[in-house]
């Protein structure tokens, strides 16, 4: 039995043989890809099927959370644990509690998209499978790359290697876990 791979990696030459390959694979089914560039490439992630993220909800779900926090502490403070009559006005006297809640709803959606963008995309990732195909250090300098994931439900070691072979790459490479 041969060991599980994390993927297969193929190298393209150019932005454009990159942009139809991963074309190619969205139309052959396959999901689990991935596409590294020196560069960004336009139509790139749609080709790669980048359509939705699930951060703007997380960033919301943080304000939302920092608004009512701030809120609710104040008229919390003021009405109830050290209620105070100050010029005759109302204990839950909203408008002075703007300036807090707006503060608190910056910070909670600030933290909530810098902890979710982090955890969204997995990282930190002190290791990944990618760094031992000695190939991929071209990555940030000049080559172009697309990964198969092992993990699609259309993988298949031997067809996937066929498929990418046939969209005429300079390389494809086995990445071991």
């Amino acid at each position: 039995m041969r060991p599980p791979i994390y993927g297969l990696l193929a190298e393209f030459g150019d932005r454009d043989r990159l942009l139809e390959a991963a074309r190619a694979t969205g139309a052959a089914g396959y999901r689990a890809v991935d596409a590294y560039t020196p560069l960004p490439v336009e139509g790139l992630a749609d080709a790669i099927g980048f359509h939705h993220t699930r951060l703007p909800w997380v960033v919301f779900a943080g304000g939302a959370l920092g608004a009512l926090g701030g809120f609710g502490m104040q008229l919390y403070a003021s009405a109830v644990h050290y209620p105070l009559n100050i010029g005759g006005r109302p204990l839950n006297s909203w408008p002075a509690f703007i300036p807090i809640t707006f503060e608190l709803t910056v910070l909670g959606a600030s933290l909530f998209a810098v902890f979710g963008l982090l955890a969204l995309n997995g990282l930190p990732t002190p290791y990944h499978p990618l760094f031992n195909v000695d190939r991929f250090e071209l990555a940030s300098r000049e080559a172009l790359f697309l990964c198969v994931k092992s993990k699609d439900p259309n993988f298949d070691r031997g067809e996937t290697r066929a498929f990418l072979e046939a969209l005429g790459p300079s390389g494809v490479w086995e990445v071991p876990w």
